[in-house]
């Protein structure tokens, strides 16, 4: 009797906790995000998919290190760091507090050590270390740090030291988070960091543990970081792919690892329930040419460089739409890479991408110099 009571009561728990999961997934507010400050966005067209006090400036800890691993990531793309590259440890480096690998001064590690270290441990002297071997100084690095920002539209951002420890004036916003989180998704090989789960450095002396728990329980978890310091709260930057679609969700201030995990978690599921991605093509009815008036060709071959997604709401029923913009003809002369029309992709109405049609060769006018030209060539020929 005993048994088949807590086997009932077993059923009904889990039963009755279905509805509010399912109610966790879609429908995320602001009321159910403890975080003060959040974002979900969508990779790789930046689009907005959930947002909580955005643009608020505050401290996000080692969530910084996603603008330092970017500019590391930049420098191995030019040629001006390997990863099998040398590097020493500065007084200035080992002199960090808070997360770290507890370099010593004159220690030197690879590279590549020094870059997992940051990832996996967040080590702040490991940050220190590569920013002082990129650009001579600390100093010097932070200020690329703010340039790059400045690149990317981050106005709410104001970066102090490389690492994310505690500092007047060093702020940023969920938003602004979530802007430099993409720019690093787009170098691949910060994934071979972000996905190690436990590792070693020192030849096996010194064990590192990843700081995003999530990626033991999340279902397609990619990264990317954590941070935590007394002004900053409990922080995150969360990346995970499903299939075609990935998103980065970032939360700030929470008031516990837990909630920080909880919070980002809810957000990824709500962005994978809620929306997908369709990958835009070129219309069928597209003319692959075009008819040239008054030219030495009487057609043409036209293109189309149609290389974008467009993301969708899966509840709105909402059904992409494309119109060509074309002449049937085109007067001479034409140059090749002319634009010559548009291929307009809507939605519920509203144009959301534009994609110029342009001409793939030249088209000369007709002359009696160019007639002239191509009746000699002939005549030569024979």
């Amino acid at each position: 009797m005993i048994k088949k009571l807590s086997l009932t009561l077993v059923i009904a728990i889990v039963f009755t906790s279905i509805p509010l999961f399912c109610a966790e997934v879609n429908a995320v507010t602001e009321e159910t995000v403890t975080a003060p400050s959040a974002i979900l966005m969508e990779s790789s067209s930046g689009k907005v998919l959930f947002e909580k006090n955005p643009h608020e400036q505050r401290p996000c800890a080692s969530i910084t290190k996603v603008m330092t691993m970017l500019l590391v990531c930049e420098a191995i793309d030019s040629g001006k760091l390997s990863l099998d590259d040398t590097i020493t440890a500065s007084a200035h480096a080992a002199s960090m507090g808070g997360s770290d690998i507890w370099l010593e001064e004159g220690e030197t590690m690879s590279a590549n050590d020094m870059i997992k270290a940051t990832v996996v441990a967040s080590a702040n002297d490991a940050a220190v270390a590569l920013a002082e071997h990129l650009c001579g100084s600390e100093e010097v690095f932070v200020q690329k740090m703010n340039e790059k920002a400045n690149q990317l539209g981050m106005k709410d951002t104001v970066f102090k030291n490389c690492n994310g420890l505690d500092e007047d004036g060093h702020i940023t916003s969920a938003y602004d988070v979530a802007v430099m989180s993409r720019e690093l998704m787009k170098h691949e090989m910060i994934f071979d960091y972000t996905s190690i789960w436990l590792d070693n450095l020192r030849d096996g002396k010194t064990q590192i543990v990843n700081t995003n728990k999530l990626l033991k329980t999340y279902k397609g978890i990619t990264g990317l970081k954590t941070g935590t310091t007394n002004d900053a709260g409990c922080c995150m930057a969360a990346s995970a792919t499903r299939g075609d679609m990935s998103l980065v969700a970032v939360v700030l201030g929470c008031n516990s690892g837990k909630e920080r995990f909880s919070d980002a978690a809810a957000l990824l599921d709500y962005g994978f329930a809620n929306f997908s991605v369709t990958q835009l093509k070129a219309p069928d009815d597209l003319p692959k040419t075009i008819k040239v008036e008054n030219g030495m060709q009487k057609n043409i071959g036209i293109g189309c460089d149609i290389n974008s997604s467009i993301v969708l709401d899966k509840n709105s029923g909402s059904k992409i739409v494309s119109k060509i913009d074309l002449p049937e003809s085109i007067e001479a002369p034409v140059a090749s890479g002319q634009k010559l029309g548009t291929v307009t992709y809507s939605l519920n109405g509203k144009a959301v991408k534009n994609f110029e049609i342009t001409a793939l060769q030249h088209a000369e006018q007709i002359s009696f110099a160019s007639v002239f030209s191509v009746l000699l060539n002939s005549i030569i020929s024979l």
